[in-house]
Protein backbone atom coordinates (compact mmCIF):
# COMPACT_ATOMS: atom_id res chain seq x y z
CA UNK A 1 0.00 0.00 0.00
CA UNK A 2 1.19 3.48 -0.75
CA UNK A 3 0.39 7.51 -0.03
CA UNK A 4 0.41 7.72 -4.05
CA UNK A 5 -2.63 5.88 -4.99
CA UNK A 6 -1.55 1.58 -4.90
CA UNK A 7 -2.37 -0.76 -2.10
CA UNK A 8 0.41 -2.96 -2.62
CA UNK A 9 4.50 -2.21 -1.06
CA UNK A 10 6.70 -4.88 -1.71
CA UNK A 11 9.38 -3.17 0.67
CA UNK A 12 7.49 -1.31 3.17
CA UNK A 13 4.37 0.37 3.72
CA UNK A 14 5.27 2.33 0.28
CA UNK A 15 7.47 0.16 -1.63
CA UNK A 16 11.13 2.17 0.28
CA UNK A 17 13.31 0.67 2.90
CA UNK A 18 12.85 3.94 5.12
CA UNK A 19 10.16 5.81 5.72
CA UNK A 20 10.09 9.24 3.60
CA UNK A 21 8.50 12.68 4.30
CA UNK A 22 4.98 12.33 4.78
CA UNK A 23 4.21 15.45 2.43
CA UNK A 24 4.37 16.54 -0.64
CA UNK A 25 5.81 19.29 -2.77
CA UNK A 26 5.58 22.95 -2.53
CA UNK A 27 2.05 24.15 -1.07
CA UNK A 28 2.26 27.77 -1.97
CA UNK A 29 1.41 28.95 -5.40
CA UNK A 30 4.32 29.06 -7.45
CA UNK A 31 4.97 28.67 -11.16
CA UNK A 32 6.04 25.83 -13.31
CA UNK A 33 9.56 25.26 -12.55
CA UNK A 34 9.61 27.63 -9.00
CA UNK A 35 11.01 27.46 -5.74
CA UNK A 36 9.56 24.35 -3.57
CA UNK A 37 8.26 24.13 -0.52
CA UNK A 38 7.79 21.12 1.62
CA UNK A 39 4.09 20.69 2.52
CA UNK A 40 2.95 22.25 5.33
CA UNK A 41 -0.16 22.84 7.22
CA UNK A 42 -1.53 26.03 6.22
CA UNK A 43 -2.82 28.39 8.89
CA UNK A 44 -6.12 27.88 10.84
CA UNK A 45 -7.19 31.10 9.61
CA UNK A 46 -6.10 34.38 8.18
CA UNK A 47 -4.91 34.79 4.10
CA UNK A 48 -1.64 35.35 2.60
CA UNK A 49 -1.26 36.90 -0.85
CA UNK A 50 1.38 35.69 -2.73
CA UNK A 51 3.40 36.79 -5.56
CA UNK A 52 5.48 34.91 -7.46
CA UNK A 53 8.82 35.20 -8.77
CA UNK A 54 10.58 34.31 -11.92
CA UNK A 55 8.43 32.93 -14.37
CA UNK A 56 6.11 34.81 -16.38
CA UNK A 57 3.82 31.22 -15.80
CA UNK A 58 3.39 32.29 -12.44
CA UNK A 59 -0.34 31.82 -10.78
CA UNK A 60 -2.15 34.98 -9.71
CA UNK A 61 -2.99 35.16 -6.18
CA UNK A 62 -6.24 36.89 -6.60
CA UNK A 63 -8.44 34.63 -9.19
CA UNK A 64 -11.74 35.66 -11.32
CA UNK A 65 -14.66 35.69 -8.71
CA UNK A 66 -12.82 35.32 -5.80
CA UNK A 67 -14.03 36.68 -2.44
CA UNK A 68 -10.90 38.03 -1.40
CA UNK A 69 -7.47 36.97 -0.64
CA UNK A 70 -7.47 33.13 -0.72
CA UNK A 71 -5.89 31.66 2.51
CA UNK A 72 -2.73 29.17 0.94
CA UNK A 73 0.18 27.92 2.32
CA UNK A 74 3.15 29.60 3.31
CA UNK A 75 4.94 32.15 0.46
CA UNK A 76 7.13 30.54 -2.19
CA UNK A 77 10.80 31.85 -1.71
CA UNK A 78 12.54 33.47 -4.76
CA UNK A 79 13.44 31.27 -7.74
CA UNK A 80 16.62 29.16 -6.60
CA UNK A 81 15.98 29.68 -3.07
CA UNK A 82 16.09 26.68 -1.01
CA UNK A 83 12.84 25.79 0.92
CA UNK A 84 12.31 25.61 4.28
CA UNK A 85 12.86 22.92 6.83
CA UNK A 86 9.82 20.67 8.22
CA UNK A 87 8.00 21.99 10.74
CA UNK A 88 9.76 21.72 13.66
CA UNK A 89 7.96 18.58 16.02
CA UNK A 90 9.25 16.59 12.55
CA UNK A 91 12.84 15.51 13.39
CA UNK A 92 14.65 17.12 9.99
CA UNK A 93 15.40 14.47 7.33
CA UNK A 94 17.55 16.38 4.90
CA UNK A 95 21.19 15.14 5.54
CA UNK A 96 22.66 17.90 2.68
CA UNK A 97 23.96 21.01 4.81
CA UNK A 98 21.10 22.73 3.68
CA UNK A 99 19.75 23.97 7.28
CA UNK A 100 21.30 27.68 6.90
CA UNK A 101 19.88 28.26 3.65
CA UNK A 102 16.60 26.79 4.68
CA UNK A 103 16.55 28.94 7.75
CA UNK A 104 17.44 31.83 5.43
CA UNK A 105 14.49 31.31 3.60
CA UNK A 106 12.33 31.23 6.43
CA UNK A 107 13.79 34.57 7.57
CA UNK A 108 13.07 35.95 3.85
CA UNK A 109 9.57 34.79 3.97
CA UNK A 110 9.09 36.52 7.51
CA UNK A 111 10.79 39.60 5.91
CA UNK A 112 8.70 39.69 3.27
CA UNK A 113 4.95 39.18 4.47
CA UNK A 114 5.74 41.06 7.66
CA UNK A 115 7.93 43.52 6.64
CA UNK A 116 10.23 43.59 9.84
CA UNK A 117 14.07 44.12 10.21
CA UNK A 118 16.14 40.96 12.01
CA UNK A 119 19.34 41.97 12.69
CA UNK A 120 21.29 38.92 13.44
CA UNK A 121 25.07 38.60 13.39
CA UNK A 122 26.91 35.28 11.48
CA UNK A 123 25.96 33.34 8.10
CA UNK A 124 22.06 33.89 8.36
CA UNK A 125 22.89 38.09 8.63
CA UNK A 126 25.63 37.74 5.15
CA UNK A 127 22.91 35.95 3.39
CA UNK A 128 19.99 38.31 4.37
CA UNK A 129 22.39 41.23 4.15
CA UNK A 130 22.37 42.12 7.81
CA UNK A 131 24.59 43.66 9.84
CA UNK A 132 27.64 41.91 10.66
CA UNK A 133 29.35 40.48 13.57
CA UNK A 134 29.91 42.72 16.90
CA UNK A 135 33.65 43.75 16.43
CA UNK A 136 36.13 41.89 19.02
CA UNK A 137 33.48 38.93 18.37
CA UNK A 138 34.98 35.45 17.06
CA UNK A 139 33.95 35.11 13.43
CA UNK A 140 32.55 31.98 12.43
CA UNK A 141 33.73 30.14 9.42
CA UNK A 142 32.25 31.66 6.46
CA UNK A 143 28.87 29.55 5.07
CA UNK A 144 29.42 28.75 1.57
CA UNK A 145 26.58 29.74 -0.61
CA UNK A 146 23.07 27.62 -0.55
CA UNK A 147 22.56 25.54 -3.05
CA UNK A 148 19.40 25.93 -5.63
CA UNK A 149 17.05 23.13 -5.19
CA UNK A 150 14.70 24.28 -8.04
CA UNK A 151 15.89 26.95 -10.35
CA UNK A 152 13.71 28.78 -12.54
CA UNK A 153 13.64 27.97 -16.45
CA UNK A 154 16.08 30.01 -18.59
CA UNK A 155 14.30 32.10 -21.21
CA UNK A 156 17.40 32.35 -23.77
CA UNK A 157 18.06 28.33 -23.20
CA UNK A 158 18.26 26.29 -26.54
CA UNK A 159 15.08 23.70 -27.58
CA UNK A 160 16.16 20.24 -27.16
CA UNK A 161 16.09 18.10 -30.55
CA UNK A 162 14.28 15.20 -31.27
CA UNK A 163 17.30 13.49 -32.35
CA UNK A 164 19.57 14.55 -28.82
CA UNK A 165 15.86 13.34 -26.91
CA UNK A 166 15.65 10.01 -28.67
CA UNK A 167 19.37 9.22 -28.41
CA UNK A 168 19.45 10.05 -24.38
CA UNK A 169 16.03 8.28 -23.78
CA UNK A 170 16.42 4.83 -26.38
CA UNK A 171 18.84 3.11 -24.22
CA UNK A 172 17.04 3.40 -21.23
CA UNK A 173 13.09 3.09 -21.95
CA UNK A 174 13.70 -0.74 -23.00
CA UNK A 175 14.89 -1.66 -19.40
CA UNK A 176 13.84 -5.19 -18.54
CA UNK A 177 12.96 -3.92 -15.47
CA UNK A 178 10.09 -1.38 -16.87
CA UNK A 179 8.01 -4.69 -18.97
CA UNK A 180 7.31 -4.84 -22.04
CA UNK A 181 4.72 -2.34 -22.24
CA UNK A 182 6.30 1.01 -21.68
CA UNK A 183 4.71 4.36 -23.25
CA UNK A 184 6.61 7.72 -23.10
CA UNK A 185 5.85 11.09 -24.33
CA UNK A 186 8.58 14.43 -23.87
CA UNK A 187 7.53 18.13 -25.07
CA UNK A 188 8.71 21.19 -24.48
CA UNK A 189 6.48 23.59 -22.02
CA UNK A 190 7.16 27.16 -23.33
CA UNK A 191 5.91 25.66 -27.39
CA UNK A 192 4.22 22.45 -26.89
CA UNK A 193 6.35 21.09 -29.13
CA UNK A 194 6.83 17.15 -29.06
CA UNK A 195 10.14 16.26 -28.34
CA UNK A 196 9.84 11.85 -28.47
CA UNK A 197 7.03 9.90 -27.74
CA UNK A 198 6.79 5.84 -27.61
CA UNK A 199 3.48 4.61 -27.76
CA UNK A 200 2.54 8.17 -26.81
CA UNK A 201 -0.98 7.84 -27.51
CA UNK A 202 -1.77 4.31 -26.39
CA UNK A 203 -3.81 4.10 -23.53
CA UNK A 204 -2.46 3.13 -20.28
CA UNK A 205 -3.10 2.55 -16.86
CA UNK A 206 -2.24 5.38 -14.98
CA UNK A 207 -2.74 4.61 -11.39
CA UNK A 208 -2.29 7.69 -9.42
CA UNK A 209 -1.01 10.18 -12.16
CA UNK A 210 -4.96 10.36 -12.64
CA UNK A 211 -4.64 12.93 -9.93
CA UNK A 212 -3.32 15.74 -12.39
CA UNK A 213 -6.45 14.95 -14.48
CA UNK A 214 -8.56 15.45 -11.49
CA UNK A 215 -6.98 18.51 -10.46
CA UNK A 216 -6.93 20.29 -13.58
CA UNK A 217 -10.61 19.38 -13.80
CA UNK A 218 -11.66 20.52 -10.83
CA UNK A 219 -9.62 23.90 -11.12
CA UNK A 220 -11.51 24.40 -14.56
CA UNK A 221 -15.05 23.87 -13.57
CA UNK A 222 -14.93 25.11 -10.28
CA UNK A 223 -12.52 27.57 -9.92
CA UNK A 224 -9.46 28.32 -7.19
CA UNK A 225 -11.33 29.91 -5.41
CA UNK A 226 -14.38 27.66 -4.58
CA UNK A 227 -15.25 26.56 -1.19
CA UNK A 228 -17.48 23.69 -0.02
CA UNK A 229 -20.32 24.09 2.29
CA UNK A 230 -21.37 21.91 4.80
CA UNK A 231 -25.13 22.72 5.85
CA UNK A 232 -27.40 22.59 8.75
CA UNK A 233 -31.07 23.07 7.72
CA UNK A 234 -34.39 23.17 10.10
CA UNK A 235 -35.95 19.45 10.14
CA UNK A 236 -39.93 18.77 9.56
CA UNK A 237 -40.53 18.55 13.39
CA UNK A 238 -39.00 21.38 15.77
CA UNK A 239 -35.85 20.63 17.24
CA UNK A 240 -34.76 18.58 14.44
CA UNK A 241 -32.06 19.28 12.83
CA UNK A 242 -30.75 18.14 9.50
CA UNK A 243 -26.99 17.62 8.84
CA UNK A 244 -26.62 18.24 5.19
CA UNK A 245 -23.67 17.32 3.14
CA UNK A 246 -21.65 19.31 0.83
CA UNK A 247 -18.72 16.84 -0.45
CA UNK A 248 -16.10 18.10 1.59
CA UNK A 249 -14.05 15.80 2.54
CA UNK A 250 -11.96 17.26 5.07
CA UNK A 251 -14.47 18.41 7.50
CA UNK A 252 -13.28 18.35 10.86
CA UNK A 253 -15.29 17.98 14.48
CA UNK A 254 -13.50 20.22 16.38
CA UNK A 255 -9.70 21.66 16.66
CA UNK A 256 -8.34 18.19 16.49
CA UNK A 257 -9.04 17.53 13.33
CA UNK A 258 -6.55 15.68 10.54
CA UNK A 259 -6.80 18.60 8.11
CA UNK A 260 -5.35 21.89 9.80
CA UNK A 261 -7.53 24.73 8.83
CA UNK A 262 -10.59 22.61 7.56
CA UNK A 263 -14.07 23.58 8.35
CA UNK A 264 -15.48 22.05 11.73
CA UNK A 265 -18.86 20.65 12.99
CA UNK A 266 -18.10 22.46 16.52
CA UNK A 267 -18.51 25.68 14.76
CA UNK A 268 -21.54 24.71 13.01
CA UNK A 269 -23.12 23.41 16.32
CA UNK A 270 -22.63 26.66 17.57
CA UNK A 271 -24.53 28.60 14.58
CA UNK A 272 -27.51 25.75 15.02
CA UNK A 273 -27.66 26.69 19.05
CA UNK A 274 -27.88 30.59 18.47
CA UNK A 275 -30.14 29.98 15.34
CA UNK A 276 -32.74 27.84 17.32
CA UNK A 277 -32.72 30.22 19.90
CA UNK A 278 -34.98 28.58 22.85
CA UNK A 279 -35.77 25.49 21.00
CA UNK A 280 -33.78 22.44 22.53
CA UNK A 281 -32.31 19.88 19.92
CA UNK A 282 -34.44 16.84 19.73
CA UNK A 283 -32.76 14.69 16.80
CA UNK A 284 -30.33 15.09 13.91
CA UNK A 285 -31.41 13.72 10.34
CA UNK A 286 -28.27 13.31 7.95
CA UNK A 287 -28.41 13.99 4.45
CA UNK A 288 -25.73 12.92 1.95
CA UNK A 289 -27.81 12.61 -1.08
CA UNK A 290 -26.09 14.99 -2.88
CA UNK A 291 -23.71 11.52 -3.72
CA UNK A 292 -25.27 8.90 -5.46
CA UNK A 293 -24.40 5.75 -6.88
CA UNK A 294 -21.87 2.82 -4.83
CA UNK A 295 -19.09 4.84 -2.30
CA UNK A 296 -16.66 1.98 -3.70
CA UNK A 297 -15.70 1.80 -7.42
CA UNK A 298 -16.12 -1.44 -9.15
CA UNK A 299 -12.64 -1.50 -10.41
CA UNK A 300 -10.60 -0.73 -7.30
CA UNK A 301 -9.18 -4.15 -5.05
CA UNK A 302 -10.82 -5.96 -3.15
CA UNK A 303 -8.75 -4.97 -0.54
CA UNK A 304 -8.60 -0.80 -0.60
CA UNK A 305 -12.05 -0.51 1.15
CA UNK A 306 -10.30 -1.84 4.20
CA UNK A 307 -6.56 -0.99 3.21
CA UNK A 308 -6.00 2.30 4.78
CA UNK A 309 -5.54 4.34 1.76
CA UNK A 310 -9.89 4.13 0.53
CA UNK A 311 -12.84 4.52 2.05
CA UNK A 312 -16.68 5.00 1.48
CA UNK A 313 -17.39 7.96 -0.82
CA UNK A 314 -20.49 10.23 0.97
CA UNK A 315 -21.64 13.36 0.63
CA UNK A 316 -20.83 14.07 4.40
CA UNK A 317 -17.67 12.74 6.29
CA UNK A 318 -15.28 14.07 8.54
CA UNK A 319 -11.60 13.54 8.34
CA UNK A 320 -11.65 11.85 5.18
CA UNK A 321 -13.28 9.14 6.80
CA UNK A 322 -10.29 8.51 9.41
CA UNK A 323 -12.05 6.53 12.53
CA UNK A 324 -9.06 8.14 14.78
CA UNK A 325 -8.12 11.31 13.32
CA UNK A 326 -5.86 12.34 16.13
CA UNK A 327 -3.70 8.87 15.77
CA UNK A 328 -4.20 9.35 12.50
CA UNK A 329 -2.20 12.40 12.81
CA UNK A 330 0.58 11.44 15.00
CA UNK A 331 1.53 7.92 12.68
CA UNK A 332 1.20 9.76 9.47
CA UNK A 333 4.68 9.65 8.76
CA UNK A 334 5.42 5.47 9.60
CA UNK A 335 2.41 4.67 8.08
CA UNK A 336 2.38 7.03 4.72
CA UNK A 337 -0.84 8.79 5.73
CA UNK A 338 -2.62 5.06 5.71
CA UNK A 339 -5.14 5.14 8.36
CA UNK A 340 -8.70 2.80 9.70
CA UNK A 341 -11.85 4.67 8.15
CA UNK A 342 -15.06 4.46 8.86
CA UNK A 343 -18.01 2.34 7.09
CA UNK A 344 -20.58 4.75 6.72
CA UNK A 345 -18.71 8.03 7.19
CA UNK A 346 -22.08 9.69 7.05
CA UNK A 347 -23.76 8.33 9.84
CA UNK A 348 -20.63 8.90 12.11
CA UNK A 349 -20.25 12.45 11.15
CA UNK A 350 -24.11 12.76 12.05
CA UNK A 351 -23.61 10.91 15.65
CA UNK A 352 -20.78 13.43 15.76
CA UNK A 353 -22.92 16.62 16.11
CA UNK A 354 -25.53 15.20 17.62
CA UNK A 355 -23.06 15.07 20.25
CA UNK A 356 -21.96 18.40 20.14
CA UNK A 357 -25.54 19.93 19.73
CA UNK A 358 -25.59 18.03 23.58
CA UNK A 359 -27.86 15.07 22.59
CA UNK A 360 -27.19 11.74 23.99
CA UNK A 361 -28.55 8.02 24.56
CA UNK A 362 -31.31 7.41 22.49
CA UNK A 363 -31.80 11.06 20.64
CA UNK A 364 -27.98 10.87 19.76
CA UNK A 365 -28.91 8.09 17.15
CA UNK A 366 -29.37 9.83 13.47
CA UNK A 367 -31.30 8.51 10.66
CA UNK A 368 -30.55 9.12 7.26
CA UNK A 369 -33.26 11.21 5.80
CA UNK A 370 -33.65 14.56 2.66
CA UNK A 371 -33.71 18.25 4.58
CA UNK A 372 -37.02 19.68 3.51
CA UNK A 373 -37.46 22.51 1.04
CA UNK A 374 -37.39 26.27 3.00
CA UNK A 375 -40.83 27.34 3.28
CA UNK A 376 -44.22 27.24 5.54
CA UNK A 377 -43.77 27.91 9.02
CA UNK A 378 -43.26 25.26 11.97
CA UNK A 379 -45.77 25.51 14.82
CA UNK A 380 -42.16 26.74 17.03
CA UNK A 381 -38.88 27.71 16.21
CA UNK A 382 -37.72 28.00 12.29
CA UNK A 383 -39.61 26.86 9.73
CA UNK A 384 -38.68 23.56 8.03
CA UNK A 385 -35.72 24.21 5.71
CA UNK A 386 -34.29 27.28 6.92
CA UNK A 387 -30.69 27.37 7.49
CA UNK A 388 -29.75 27.43 10.70
CA UNK A 389 -25.90 27.37 9.78
CA UNK A 390 -23.31 26.89 7.02
CA UNK A 391 -19.18 26.26 7.30
CA UNK A 392 -16.95 26.11 4.49
CA UNK A 393 -14.18 24.33 3.33
CA UNK A 394 -10.44 25.61 2.31
CA UNK A 395 -10.39 26.42 -1.28
CA UNK A 396 -9.93 24.27 -4.14
CA UNK A 397 -6.51 25.54 -4.83
CA UNK A 398 -5.99 24.35 -1.61
CA UNK A 399 -7.40 21.03 -1.74
CA UNK A 400 -6.14 19.84 -5.02
CA UNK A 401 -2.11 20.91 -3.25
CA UNK A 402 -3.30 18.55 -0.37
CA UNK A 403 -4.30 15.76 -2.70
CA UNK A 404 -2.07 16.20 -4.69
CA UNK A 405 0.97 16.24 -2.41
CA UNK A 406 -0.53 13.26 -0.12
CA UNK A 407 -2.12 11.78 -2.77
CA UNK A 408 -5.03 11.97 -1.07
CA UNK A 409 -7.68 9.38 -2.60
CA UNK A 410 -10.67 10.62 -0.77
CA UNK A 411 -10.23 14.13 -1.52
CA UNK A 412 -9.65 13.15 -5.35
CA UNK A 413 -12.76 11.14 -5.18
CA UNK A 414 -14.52 14.30 -4.03
CA UNK A 415 -12.81 16.67 -6.74
CA UNK A 416 -13.97 14.05 -9.16
CA UNK A 417 -18.01 15.14 -8.11
CA UNK A 418 -17.67 18.43 -7.79
CA UNK A 419 -16.19 18.59 -11.45
CA UNK A 420 -19.56 16.23 -11.97
CA UNK A 421 -21.83 18.84 -9.92
CA UNK A 422 -20.59 21.48 -11.55
CA UNK A 423 -21.37 20.15 -14.79
CA UNK A 424 -25.02 19.30 -13.54
CA UNK A 425 -23.81 15.17 -13.68
CA UNK A 426 -24.56 12.98 -10.96
CA UNK A 427 -22.73 12.91 -7.78
CA UNK A 428 -20.75 9.75 -8.32
CA UNK A 429 -17.96 7.28 -9.75
CA UNK A 430 -19.60 7.64 -13.31
CA UNK A 431 -20.59 11.53 -12.94
CA UNK A 432 -16.93 12.56 -12.00
CA UNK A 433 -15.36 10.37 -15.07
CA UNK A 434 -18.03 12.00 -17.67
CA UNK A 435 -17.94 15.44 -16.19
CA UNK A 436 -13.63 15.17 -16.33
CA UNK A 437 -13.69 13.93 -19.54
CA UNK A 438 -15.92 16.83 -21.08
CA UNK A 439 -13.78 19.70 -19.04
CA UNK A 440 -10.85 18.22 -20.47
CA UNK A 441 -11.90 18.42 -24.01
CA UNK A 442 -13.63 21.93 -23.33
CA UNK A 443 -9.82 22.96 -22.33
CA UNK A 444 -8.89 21.33 -26.08
CA UNK A 445 -7.17 18.64 -24.39
CA UNK A 446 -7.36 14.97 -26.98
CA UNK A 447 -10.62 13.87 -24.18
CA UNK A 448 -10.56 10.77 -26.43
CA UNK A 449 -7.19 9.47 -24.81
CA UNK A 450 -8.40 9.15 -21.64
CA UNK A 451 -11.28 7.14 -20.13
CA UNK A 452 -11.79 7.22 -16.19
CA UNK A 453 -13.90 5.12 -13.78
CA UNK A 454 -12.52 7.03 -10.65
CA UNK A 455 -10.58 10.60 -9.93
CA UNK A 456 -7.65 8.78 -7.75
CA UNK A 457 -6.37 6.66 -9.93
CA UNK A 458 -7.40 3.76 -7.79
CA UNK A 459 -9.12 1.69 -10.86
CA UNK A 460 -7.37 -0.40 -13.35
CA UNK A 461 -10.13 0.17 -15.63
CA UNK A 462 -8.66 4.05 -15.83
CA UNK A 463 -6.38 4.53 -19.43
CA UNK A 464 -4.67 7.65 -19.80
CA UNK A 465 -2.31 8.27 -22.74
CA UNK A 466 1.07 9.63 -22.22
CA UNK A 467 0.32 12.27 -24.56
CA UNK A 468 -3.04 13.59 -23.01
CA UNK A 469 -0.38 14.16 -19.45
CA UNK A 470 2.07 16.27 -21.20
CA UNK A 471 -0.50 18.59 -23.07
CA UNK A 472 -2.28 19.15 -20.01
CA UNK A 473 0.74 20.20 -17.49
CA UNK A 474 1.73 22.34 -21.02
CA UNK A 475 -1.70 23.58 -20.27
CA UNK A 476 -1.55 23.96 -16.73
CA UNK A 477 2.40 25.57 -17.18
CA UNK A 478 2.41 27.94 -20.24
CA UNK A 479 0.36 30.81 -18.66
CA UNK A 480 -2.34 30.49 -20.82
CA UNK A 481 -5.39 29.08 -18.24
CA UNK A 482 -3.39 30.95 -15.16
CA UNK A 483 -5.52 29.08 -12.85
CA UNK A 484 -4.55 25.36 -13.80
CA UNK A 485 -1.39 26.53 -12.23
CA UNK A 486 -2.15 25.41 -8.75
CA UNK A 487 -1.51 21.66 -10.16
CA UNK A 488 1.97 22.14 -9.41
CA UNK A 489 2.05 23.41 -5.80
CA UNK A 490 1.63 20.02 -4.88
CA UNK A 491 4.48 18.08 -6.62
CA UNK A 492 6.79 15.80 -5.10
CA UNK A 493 10.63 17.40 -5.63
CA UNK A 494 13.16 14.70 -6.84
CA UNK A 495 15.46 14.04 -3.89
CA UNK A 496 13.56 16.71 -1.85
CA UNK A 497 9.91 15.63 -0.96
CA UNK A 498 6.84 13.63 -1.04
CA UNK A 499 6.85 9.97 -3.21
CA UNK A 500 10.50 11.36 -4.32
CA UNK A 501 11.81 12.09 -1.32
CA UNK A 502 13.74 9.22 -1.27
CA UNK A 503 14.34 8.88 -4.95
CA UNK A 504 17.37 10.41 -6.84
CA UNK A 505 19.96 9.77 -4.67
CA UNK A 506 21.34 6.71 -6.42
CA UNK A 507 24.80 7.83 -9.02
CA UNK A 508 22.55 6.64 -11.95
CA UNK A 509 19.97 9.41 -11.29
CA UNK A 510 21.26 12.37 -8.97
CA UNK A 511 21.41 14.88 -11.56
CA UNK A 512 17.27 14.68 -11.55
CA UNK A 513 17.53 15.61 -7.83
CA UNK A 514 15.81 19.09 -6.77
CA UNK A 515 14.70 19.39 -10.58
CA UNK A 516 12.63 16.97 -11.30
CA UNK A 517 9.18 17.27 -9.70
CA UNK A 518 6.37 15.04 -10.49
CA UNK A 519 3.23 12.88 -9.55
CA UNK A 520 3.86 9.44 -9.11
CA UNK A 521 2.00 6.27 -9.27
CA UNK A 522 1.97 2.79 -8.23
CA UNK A 523 -0.30 -0.32 -8.19
CA UNK A 524 1.04 -3.28 -8.24
CA UNK A 525 2.08 -4.16 -11.74
CA UNK A 526 1.75 -0.69 -12.91
CA UNK A 527 4.51 2.12 -12.04
CA UNK A 528 4.14 5.85 -13.61
CA UNK A 529 5.56 8.85 -13.07
CA UNK A 530 4.67 12.77 -15.04
CA UNK A 531 5.55 16.37 -14.53
CA UNK A 532 8.58 18.57 -15.46
CA UNK A 533 12.04 18.77 -15.57
CA UNK A 534 14.77 21.56 -16.31
CA UNK A 535 17.35 20.58 -18.41
CA UNK A 536 21.22 21.12 -18.36
CA UNK A 537 20.64 24.03 -19.91
CA UNK A 538 17.96 25.21 -18.20
CA UNK A 539 14.97 23.91 -20.68
CA UNK A 540 11.75 23.38 -18.68
CA UNK A 541 10.30 20.29 -20.55
CA UNK A 542 7.56 18.11 -19.49
CA UNK A 543 7.01 14.17 -19.31
CA UNK A 544 4.87 11.41 -19.03
CA UNK A 545 6.60 7.55 -18.33
CA UNK A 546 3.70 4.91 -17.77
CA UNK A 547 4.18 1.35 -17.40
CA UNK A 548 1.61 -1.42 -16.72
CA UNK A 549 3.02 -4.75 -17.28
CA UNK A 550 5.95 -4.41 -14.24
CA UNK A 551 7.00 -7.88 -13.23
CA UNK A 552 10.19 -7.07 -11.65
CA UNK A 553 10.82 -5.16 -7.94
CA UNK A 554 9.32 -2.26 -7.37
CA UNK A 555 12.62 -0.44 -6.29
CA UNK A 556 14.05 -1.79 -9.74
CA UNK A 557 11.19 -0.19 -11.42
CA UNK A 558 11.39 2.86 -10.16
CA UNK A 559 15.23 3.06 -10.80
CA UNK A 560 14.57 3.14 -14.14
CA UNK A 561 12.09 5.25 -14.03
CA UNK A 562 14.04 7.80 -12.89
CA UNK A 563 17.14 7.12 -15.46
CA UNK A 564 15.24 8.66 -17.87
CA UNK A 565 13.65 11.63 -16.10
CA UNK A 566 17.44 12.19 -15.18
CA UNK A 567 18.58 11.49 -18.42
CA UNK A 568 16.27 14.44 -19.60
CA UNK A 569 18.14 16.46 -16.18
CA UNK A 570 21.13 15.72 -17.23
CA UNK A 571 21.64 16.74 -21.27
CA UNK A 572 21.14 19.42 -23.39
CA UNK A 573 20.09 16.97 -25.91
CA UNK A 574 20.72 18.65 -29.19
Amino acid sequence: MGREDSHYRPEGVDGRRSVGSGSGGATGRVSVPGANVPHRPAPASGSARVTPTGDPAAAPVSWPGAPGPIPVSPPVPPVGAAPPPPPPAVPPRRRRGRLVAALAGVLVLVLAVAGLAVLRPGPVARLLGGEAAPSGATAAPPEPDPPAVLGGPDANAPLPTEAGIRAALEPLVGAAALGDRVNVSVADVATGETLYGKGPDAPTVPASVTKLATGVAVLAARGPAYRIPTRAVAGPNPGEVVLVGGGDPTLAVDKNGFYPGAARLDALAAQVRDALGGTAPTKVIVDSSLFSGPVFEPGWDADIPTGGFGAAITALMTDGARKDPALARRTAEETNHAAERVPQPDLTAGRQFAKLLGLTGGAAQVTRGAAPTAGGSGSAGPAPGTELGKVESLPVIRLVDIMISDSDNVIAEAMARQVALAKGKPGSFTGGAAATDQVLGELGLPAGEISLADGSGLSRTNRISPSLLTELITLAGNGSHPELAAIFGGLPVGGWSGTLDERYRAAATAAGAGVVRAKTGTLTGVNAIAGTVLTADGRLLTFAVLTDRTQGSLDETRQALDRITSALAGCGCR
